[in-house]
């Protein structure tokens, strides 16, 4: 019975991406960033203007501000007060203090600079960090968005340890992960949309969806997993989601000719 068990979970436990999708990430990239350069203006036409509210925008694994800079940069001539997150290269759960304590203070600054919540988007591991800061500090949060974020597993399922180990040279902390996600576990305490590609070549996609429930949602996009932040759909979704009241959260639901380029869009 033990062993029958096991034996289920390793089934419903995904596997990271195959080999090939993750060789063909970096050349994709390249490819959705070349679209974004030729479609930043229909973007900026047909996307929904902001309310002028802060947005923190936190990196990926081993990536710093300058790989969120275009996002950035199209979210504050949308209306947005879109900011960096200031922490130097996303090296992993240290970046952000042994306790997480220097992205809660980037956090509690912008709060009190802005007399406003703070709406949080996260790309990869920093989706992550923006679903603890969402836990830790719901008062200041008005939203968490998270771009190929793998919040549903331990690390098991995605090619991130081994670029990182390849890239660094350094060990990754599987205990620091662990305890990461162990924090998370339970659902969302703010409003939150994930979104992910089932070719994304790093994580997992069934890893990177919100379980269905009130004010959460996973919307599906084309797109490689080193993409997302210069992926024209995903901002588009991104900035769709931002424009909300805060007090009006309601499901993703693409209309027209934004239609094709969002596959499913899973709502509670």
């Amino acid at each position: 019975m033990t062993i029958s068990k096991q034996s289920a979970a390793s089934a419903a436990r995904p596997a990271p991406p195959s080999a090939w999708l993750a060789a063909a990430e970096l050349p994709r990239a390249v490819s959705e960033m070349t679209l974004l350069a030729a479609s930043v203006a229909g973007l900026l036409h047909s996307a929904p203007r902001g309310d002028g509210h802060p947005v923190l925008v936190l990196p990926g694994l081993l990536a710093g501000d300058r790989s969120t800079a275009a996002l950035r940069g199209i979210l504050g001539k949308l209306g947005y007060d879109a900011r960096p997150w200031g922490l130097g290269r996303n090296r992993g759960p240290h970046a952000i203090g042994t306790h997480g304590e220097l992205l809660e203070a980037r956090v509690e600054a912008l709060f009190e600079e802005a007399g406003k919540k703070v709406s949080l988007v996260g790309w990869s591991l920093g989706g992550v960090f923006a679903r603890l800061l969402a836990r830790r500090l719901p008062g200041r949060i008005r939203q968490v968005i998270t771009l190929g974020s793998p919040f549903m597993d331990s690390g098991d399922a995605t090619n991130a340890g081994k670029i990182f180990e390849i890239a660094s040279g350094t060990k990754r902390n599987d205990s620091a992960n662990r305890a990461l996600l162990a924090e998370l576990s339970g659902p969302s305490r703010v409003p939150s949309s994930a979104i992910y590609s089932r070719s994304d070549g790093i994580c997992a996609w069934q890893i990177c969806r919100e379980d269905a429930a009130e004010r959460r949602e996973s919307i599906e996009v084309y797109g490689s997993h080193c993409g997302l932040g210069v992926n024209p759909s995903v901002i588009y979704a991104v900035a769709d989601r931002l424009a909300q009241a805060e007090d009006a959260w309601a499901p993703f639901e693409p209309r027209g000719l934004t239609s094709w380029a969002f596959p499913t869009a899973v709502n509670a």
